[in-house]
């Protein structure tokens, strides 16, 4: 491989990458397509050394010219593109763990994408972790780990942590189950219960996390200790080692995954709704004031619900209101719940669209895309 120094002009802050970023010695530091999200962070990336392939330069250079010559330019990416591209990305992410690229260095890089893309639109992120694709149960392992970021960046926010004490939540949700991605999909797809030898892969995963981000150049203690203790209890009674006293991250972090793994859908499982999801994680934290923090980040109809109006007319719920009980939401059929080919926004604060249950025919939902109801498309 044979590599070029990156001057400023080669890198974009904000736009994704459209080459691997190296170090002098080849290893990647930022692949293809993720972003440097700030001055700061591309100036320090240029002191240190930045380096790329020539070949995926030369790629890069022959694909500004074919655009340059008159091919028809890509649509603008939406939020909901960036967070498909996000589940793409860690899936790679994780699968790369041990193949000797500066692992921490890319987890990093990934976290202030992640981060930054929440901040920049919570109830569309919220979204995603509520309205899931059936269709796509394969990838529930990557995509419950980004959900569980989400709702522990949100939770630890609330909760007034310090911003370095959420990065390391955040980076302890997308890692924690290393050891069972491709399980957790399995499982999620075929719907059934797992057998003796998969309860103990399920029981281990801790400890194997762990063992594998070590070997992989993790040395921040907060960060693995909150992954060893994930699924501990305080007072006793989890695993893997049955502790009595868990850090508060490692208890975070667990409410986060319990709690998004009850609102998830699974062959074979319907998810709970919301308020009942909320009220089973409340009773089973003893009223904790971090599961509290939880529940009142997502509300009582978060982005994603499906809902009936007083008006007749059956709506998603696309933003958080000012009050829990009165969400903005996009109707997707008329009064007489027939589907319609526009969203119409609707305040349910307002007299006549006050929301009057959840709705059921979840198909309806499915046939609509999301940038619909956000009022991107016609």
């Amino acid at each position: 491989m044979q590599l070029l120094r990156l001057v400023a002009h080669h890198i974009k802050v904000g736009v994704p990458l459209p080459f691997g970023v190296r170090s002098e010695d080849a290893k990647l530091l930022l692949a293809c397509g993720q972003v440097v999200a700030s001055e700061a962070q591309l100036e320090a990336l240029l002191d240190r050394g930045a380096y790329a392939d020539v070949e995926e330069i030369k790629a890069w250079q022959r694909a500004l010219q074919e655009a340059a010559q008159g091919q028809k330019p890509q649509r603008q990416l939406t939020l909901f593109d960036h967070w498909a591209q996000m589940n793409r990305r860690l899936d790679q992410l994780l699968r790369s763990l041990g193949r000797g690229d500066d692992f921490p260095a890319l987890v990093d890089a990934f976290v202030g994408e992640f981060i930054a893309l929440v901040d920049r639109d919570p109830d569309v992120a919220i979204y995603g972790s509520i309205r899931q694709d059936p269709r796509r149960l394969a990838e529930y392992g990557v995509a419950h780990a980004l959900h569980t970021a989400l709702a522990g960046q949100l939770m630890a926010r609330r909760a007034g942590w310090a911003e370095e004490r959420v990065e390391t939540l955040v980076r302890a949700a997308l890692t924690m189950n290393v050891a069972t991605v491709d399980l957790q999909g399995a499982l999620a797809v075929h719907g059934e219960r797992p057998t003796t030898a998969q309860l103990a892969q399920i029981r281990a995963h801790p400890q194997q996390a762990v063992d594998r981000l070590r070997a992989a150049g993790v040395c921040d203690e907060a960060w693995l200790q909150t992954v060893l203790e994930h699924h501990e209890q305080p007072g006793g009674g989890g695993y893997p080692q049955g502790l009595g006293e868990v850090c508060e991250a490692a208890v975070a972090l667990r409410l986060a995954d319990v709690f998004l793994a009850k609102i998830s859908l699974r062959t074979g499982r319907a998810p709970l709704s919301m308020q009942e999801a909320a009220k089973q994680l409340f009773q089973q934290s003893g009223g904790s004031p971090l599961a509290a923090a939880l529940i009142k980040e997502y509300g009582i109809y978060p982005p994603g619900d499906f809902v009936r109006l007083a008006s007749g007319e059956l709506a998603v719920v696309t933003r958080r209101g000012p009050s829990a009980h009165a969400p903005m939401v996009a109707a997707i059929t008329d009064r007489a719940g027939l589907p319609t080919v526009r969203t119409t926004p609707r305040d349910t604060a307002q007299p006549g669209y006050q929301i009057a249950g959840r709705a059921t025919d979840l198909q309806l939902v499915l046939r609509v895309v999301p940038e619909r109801l956000y009022g991107l498309v016609g």
